[in-house]
């Protein structure tokens, strides 16, 4: 199915004409990437001369596969606002609810999830897009502090009749559960290493409203559906840790919401902390550092005495990003220090959860590294950031690029221009190979430090290396 946009969709004709791909080949090639996927999809020429010609929107997975489709074949990735197929309906109270009923919050969160990949609800037009730069940080004053004085609900067990969904209700077993741990992992390496908005990692929203919805909505136990809870709270927060990392900010601030509150009724409050040091991360890197602190010291008040070291260790960091963008030197400097502490007594058969994996001595120094640059200290800075810089990268692709932005912003302000240039290109050229808009932004601003040395050889070559990557970013 389809619905129709406002005229036809300029972009993604000029993309086709781009890679060179006919109206029957991209139909083609859709139904195959569909059909890798489990999905019958029956596409032709006729659909997407519609799409493209009518700006008719197909529904579901397809942009995703489109997006696919067309980025294999330009051999890069395509977002979605680059072919014109962002468009959403705004939807101004969906998914900023911290209901205190648990019943009321599976409304809250299988609303939310409703919206289609694209961001559009069935049967509505409208464009998820112009809520960006609508973040508010004050919409988080509510659920941080209903989580403080309660982060845990009592029995979640949940007898459903047929009335709230489509069909029989589901009764819902620890083998659905592990399906979605199993989901939620994949996502987390996909994210990683290619970045929020590759079609591999946005497909967790489809997952969350395809596969999450129906269990939140079916039969469980009190032991069952902790665990249901838990996993659909990491999936929630990995789909706004991803629409965090390509920009979207007021669907990031939604999807955290909500994870937070599903972590409530999982009773797992290290996990609602990591959600709140998510928060935190989000309303710093937007300018709220006061902010970012407070949702910093919320996981870590909460969690003391439960959560293990490495994760302790974590939330300090998170608190030290915060008090460094607030201009805190000294409060930042002491939350490192305890960070650091934190870590050295973290040991290999700590019971460690399975999202803090990511998190080891090398993105200690890459977060202590931006803490400095945010406070001006540039010998610091390149102190933390040859130790981040030492480790692997298979993995963790966007770490690296963002390290080595951090590292040439801190060449420049050493008056190394050389050094700073050459780790710029290098981070132009993982940031190519990847989706994030996050990554494009601290390329930005790079070169904005970069104009004064604007007519230098070294500052124009790398300005012309970053031209595509800069072309394909939202305006």
């Amino acid at each position: 199915m389809s619905r129709e946009q406002r005229g036809p969709n300029e972009k993604l004709g000029t993309v086709l004409a781009l890679a060179g791909i006919s109206n029957a080949g991209l139909a083609r090639r859709v139904n195959d990437l569909g059909a890798q996927r489990g999905l019958t999809l029956r596409y032709d020429k006729t659909s997407v001369a519609r799409w493209v010609s009518k700006g008719m929107v197909p529904q579901g997975a397809a942009p995703h596969l489109i997006a696919a489709a067309i980025g294999q074949k330009l051999g890069r990735p395509v977002p979605l606002h680059e072919i014109g197929l962002a468009d959403a309906d705004p939807a101004p109270e969906v998914g900023l609810a911290f209901p205190r009923d648990v019943g009321q919050a599976v409304k809250s969160a299988t609303e939310l999830y409703r919206l289609d990949l694209a961001g559009r609800r069935a049967g509505s037009g409208g464009i998820w897009q112009s809520l960006a730069g609508s973040f508010a940080v004050s919409a988080y004053a509510t659920p941080a502090s209903r989580w403080l004085i309660t982060p845990a609900d009592s029995s979640v067990a949940r007898e459903a009749n047929s009335a709230e969904g489509s069909g029989a209700p589901i009764k819902v077993g620890h083998s659905d559960v592990q399906k979605l741990r199993e989901a939620a992992e994949d996502a987390r390496r996909w994210d990683s290493k290619y970045g929020g908005g590759d079609w591999r990692s946005s497909m967790v929203p489809e997952c969350l409203r395809v596969e999450a919805a129906p269990l939140l909505l079916g039969s469980y136990s009190d032991e069952v559906g902790r665990a249901l809870f838990g996993a659909a709270a990491e999936l929630t927060r990995l789909a706004g840790w991803m629409a965090f990392d390509t920009g979207q900010q007021e669907a990031a601030q939604r999807y955290y919401i909500q994870a937070l509150r599903l972590a409530r009724a999982a009773a797992d409050v290290p996990l609602g902390g990591y959600v709140l040091a998510s928060m935190s991360l989000q309303a710093t890197y937007r300018g709220f550092g006061d902010e970012g602190v407070d949702l910093a010291q919320a996981a870590l008040e909460r969690n003391r005495g439960l959560a293990t070291a490495r994760t302790m260790s974590f939330y300090r960091l998170i608190e030290a990003r915060a008090h460094a963008r607030a201009g805190d030197a000294q409060a930042a400097g002491a939350a490192l220090k305890a960070a650091e502490g934190w870590l050295e007594r973290s040991r290999e058969g700590d019971n460690d959860p399975s999202w803090l994996g990511f998190y080891g001595y090398d993105r200690f120094a890459a977060d202590a590294a931006e803490c400095y640059r945010d406070l001006k200290a540039p010998r610091q800075v390149r102190r933390f950031t040859e130790q981040a810089l030492s480790q692997p990268t298979e993995e963790f692709v966007r770490s690296h690029g963002l390290r080595l932005v951090v590292s040439a912003v801190a060449e420049l302000e050493s008056g190394n221009l050389d050094a700073a240039c050459e780790q710029g290109v290098r981070a132009v050229e993982v940031a190519g190979r990847i989706s994030s808009a996050r990554t494009t932004e601290y390329v930005k601003d790079l070169l904005h430090r970069l104009e004064p040395y604007g007519d230098e050889p070294r500052v124009v070559e790398l300005r012309e290396r970053a031209r595509p990557l800069l072309m394909m970013a939202p305006a």
